[in-house]
């Protein structure tokens, strides 16, 4: 703090010389700071100057001046390091400092909020302090198009949700050319409420899902022609469960495919058949590989999976790849739709993306081990710029829930006779609902107000400071909107103002507002300031010191107490059971509290427990993404590199070449003699693969022949045989076929791969049984699968590349974008377990927008939609 505040005196020293400076000299300063960039200096040595013309644009644009300690904030955030700074202190001005001064280079910095209504708020707030310095702001909400999109991430500052970054940053990487992404790379970051979503939030992953296309109709087309073949169409592998069409089978499917009009052009192998050889090849797998009864059984019109080694039904589990559709058709039951991730991120892990992260709240310190473990962030306690005057007193306990309340309503009605507002905090919607009824038994007017309409909420919860309102509201509801005494000048102009355009009116009514809020608040002063009361204790401190600190800011006055009964969660699972006989032994009467800083204490300690095992929850979500992370990375950036270039050959070579190499180590294994060597099935796989039919046999006949010239031969054929087909097609169009099919296979493995380590997350844990570690297994798995996934990925691309025909060069088949109205953006709320990316108010269907007949209803029934408000 000793260097912080040296700093902070610098920063006063400059006020003098930068007040006098005209609004054009002023956002002058800005290029002025670029150049010093250019020239070499730090962002540190031009901190002063630029949080001095902050200062002044924040005094010009909103008639508001940093105190010394948000300039101390500011400084924290830059560093790179959590803020904390109690409510009231102006977290939300504090954070133009370190905004301004990271985007001065042009590399974009990102202000992170919990949700889109203080998104709107804060961008269009602060944009005019941004506007006097001359720099650019964006915010990112729902429902925007991607040129939108693309616009406000291109601004120097742009403000936006955790959710909608975290689902820009999936949804890019999903993109089929670099210029369709709209984010530009992770620069800093300044999270808001940084523990509302760096811990409570990141208890559950983004995940974008989608249907696997359906084409059910496609399934039972195809199924019908598989009895069409012959025994001569196809070869069987029992050993490694593989089945293929031989030769001739590929030129009958091809027919009878063409004869039912599901070929498209002539050629089997034509690019836009991809699906089509997909599908043939699933129908194959289902008739020849796999017996009703053995492998599976069909039970209430579904195909049930034996578990080969138990011979147990498998419920629930579905092969994946379109194998179980394919075995859906054969045996004619309803074919399934598939919904499959098709990607998938835990905020842990994007944040971590940043070069530079921050983040600013009211409570941090009690969580201050997990952010330095997971994010390497330190949290550093701002002191308040007056003196805290609010009184924080003991928890009262009652025996029963009942009594509770008729303790919490007898207090209301106290405060309510003297005129001092109540903030009750209740730790769920439920809870909230039971107190709005209690009161209105007692014909106590209230506002209820729980974490669903952000709008409304911030207005109630900006006049909760009114003499005698009484608001109930879920601790964690309303978080960035301040409580100010006698009511919120702003919000109040807003509502009366609205329609009214004379200038002379306007300032006629904002005067009348002032002045009576004026009066207002002294009187709310005198009664005793925000009287807050806590329904019960919640299972975080942290939650429980962001309901206290509701009042009391910036030096007002001001109570907290908590209401406790042994009927609370908390207290029945974690008080000591022997609670209950010792009150009532102390003689606890029906109707008395029992108040005493030991039963605080041992709160805190019940507390800390269950935050430790939430601390847990969260590591271990984090160890096992850790392993899809680093493949996510590599495959992201792959992405990334081939949209980039226009040809892809080289890589394309290099994957025909490296098939080829394990082609031949498998057929011919080191150190292995001619006589060992499996020549007739290398022949048969460079037909398949390669669509090359070469005399391997007759070139292993030759004397003193080698592995080594075998390899050789296959690849100058190979590489001979692309070239004539580069020729052919034009080498611009063979270039956008091998970018296109590269791209697309490369996203069904990976598609295929997470569907994977789904399955493989699911059953891992009962390993721990075998006395193994599940995380260890995974790790290994997982890498082994990873290995597996590109050694097919090579082998696909190089097929499908030797066998493609283009019917008309000139209309080379375009990738489409994916439909990202079929895709779902799903994160569940920790707390409430509902889909928070689910559209508006959830209780009007008007607001559900396109709900699919099989996902989850809306309306939280708990139904599928076409057994709820889809039925009929």
């Amino acid at each position: 703090m000793k260097a912080i505040r040296a700093t902070v005196a610098e920063i006063n020293a400059l006020e003098d010389s930068i007040k006098p400076l005209s609004d054009d000299a002023l956002k002058g300063k800005t290029e002025e700071f670029r150049q010093r960039l250019a020239d070499g200096k730090t962002l540190d040595d031009i901190l002063p100057e630029a949080f001095a013309c902050v200062r002044e644009a924040a005094r010009r644009a909103l008639g508001e001046r940093h105190y010394d300690v948000q300039l101390m904030g500011g400084i924290v955030l830059h560093q790179g390091k959590i803020t904390e700074m109690k409510t009231g202190e102006g977290k939300t001005l504090v954070s133009t400092l370190p905004s301004y001064l990271n985007a001065i280079e042009g590399k974009g910095v990102h202000v992170v909020t919990v949700n889109d209504y203080l998104a709107s708020r804060d961008s269009g707030w602060m944009a005019k302090v941004y506007a006097q310095l001359g720099l650019t702001v964006g915010c990112i909400v729902g429902g925007m198009s991607d040129e939108e999109r693309r616009a406000a991430y291109a601004a120097d500052i742009t403000y936006g949700t955790n959710n909608e970054f975290g689902f820009d940053y999936l949804r890019d990487n999903m993109k089929f050319e670099r210029a369709a992404m709209v984010q530009r790379p992770f620069n800093y970051a300044v999270v808001d409420e940084v523990d509302s979503i760096l811990i409570d939030e990141a208890r559950t992953p983004l995940i974008i899902s989608g249907p696997a296309e359906d084409s059910s109709e496609l399934y039972r087309a195809i199924d019908a022609l598989i009895p069409r073949l012959s025994e001569d169409d196809f070869e069987v592998d029992e050993k490694s469960k593989a089945v293929s069409f031989t030769e001739d089978g590929t030129e009958t499917i091809e027919r009878i495919l063409d004869e039912a009009g599901l070929l498209k052009g002539d050629n089997l192998y034509d690019v836009e058949n991809v699906t089509v050889v997909h599908h043939a090849n699933q129908a194959l797998r289902a008739h020849k590989l796999f017996e009703k009864d053995k492998d599976y059984i069909v039970k209430n019109n579904k195909v049930v999976i034996i578990d080969e080694f138990t011979g147990r039904m498998m419920e629930g589990r579905r092969y994946s790849d379109g194998l179980h559709q394919a075995l859906e058709a054969k045996e004619q039951v309803d074919i399934q739709p598939e919904n499959q991730t098709l990607a998938s991120i835990t905020f842990q892990n994007y944040f971590r993306l940043y070069d530079k992260l921050s983040g600013m709240t009211g409570t941090a310190s009690t969580e201050a081990e997990e952010f330095a473990e997971i994010y390497g962030l330190a949290v550093v306690e701002i002191p308040t710029n007056v003196p805290v005057a609010r009184k924080d007193e003991d928890d009262e306990v009652y025996r029963s829930a009942e009594e509770k309340y008729d303790a919490i309503v007898k207090t209301i009605e106290e405060c309510r006779e003297r005129g001092q507002p109540v903030l009750v905090g209740t730790v769920s919607i439920e809870k909230s609902e039971v107190l709005s009824d209690v009161l209105k038994q007692k014909k106590i007017p209230h506002s209820v107000l729980n974490a669903r309409y952000h709008e409304q909420e911030a207005e109630i919860i900006g006049q909760a400071g009114r003499i005698g309102a009484v608001t109930i509201a879920t601790n964690m509801a309303g978080r960035g909107t301040d409580i100010k005494l006698g009511g919120n000048v702003e919000m109040l102009v807003a509502e009366r103002s609205e329609g009214v355009e004379d200038p002379a009116q306007l300032a006629k009514i904002e005067a009348d507002i002032r002045a009576e809020i004026a009066v207002e608040k002294d009187k709310v002063l005198a009664a005793g300031g925000l009287f807050v009361i806590g329904t019960e204790r919640h299972e975080s401190r942290r939650i429980d010191n962001q309901l206290r600190g509701r009042s009391g800011r910036q030096g007002d006055p001001g109570t907290s107490r908590f209401y406790l009964s042994l009927q609370d969660d908390l207290m029945r699972i974690f008080g000591s059971e022997r609670m209950e006989g010792m009150l009532r032994k102390l003689g606890l009467e029906e109707g008395e509290a029992i108040i005493h800083p030991w039963i605080n204490k041992a709160l805190e300690k019940a507390q800390q427990k269950v935050e430790a095992r939430n601390y847990d929850i969260r590591k271990n979500l984090l160890k096992f993404d850790d392993v899809m992370n680093d493949q996510r990375k590599v495959i992201y950036e792959q992405r990334i590199d081939l949209m980039e270039q226009d040809d892809v050959s080289e890589t394309v070579n290099e994957m025909r070449e490296d098939t080829i190499d394990n082609l031949v180590d498998t057929h011919i294994p080191e150190k292995a003699y001619p006589e060992q060597w499996d020549v007739q099935g290398l022949r048969e796989e460079v037909r398949k693969v390669l669509a090359l039919d070469l005399p391997v046999d007759e070139w292993a006949q030759e004397e003193g022949i080698a592995d080594e010239e075998i390899r050789e031969r296959l690849k100058d054929h190979a590489n001979r045989r692309m070239a004539e087909k580069a020729a052919n097609y034009g080498p611009e169009v063979m270039r956008m076929v091998e970018k296109s099919l590269l791209l697309q296979i490369l996203d069904q493995s990976w598609k295929d791969h997470l569907l994977q380590l789904d399955q493989l997350r699911q059953g891992v844990s009962l390993r721990a049984y075998a006395q193994k570690d599940p995380l260890n297994e995974y790790k290994t798995e997982a890498f082994n699968m990873f290995q597996v996934m590109l050694d097919q990925l090579r082998v696909t691309v190089t097929t499908y590349l030797s066998h493609v025909e283009l019917q008309n060069p000139t209309e080379v088949v375009q990738r489409e974008e994916p439909d990202e109205s079929q895709m779902q953006a799903t994160h569940i709320d920790p707390v409430t377990g509902e889909n928070e990316m689910a559209d508006g108010d959830g209780s009007d269907p008007e607001n559900w927008g396109k709900t699919r007949r099989n996902d989850p209803c809306p309306c939280g029934s708990g139904k599928k939609f076409k057994h709820c408000h889809g039925a009929g």
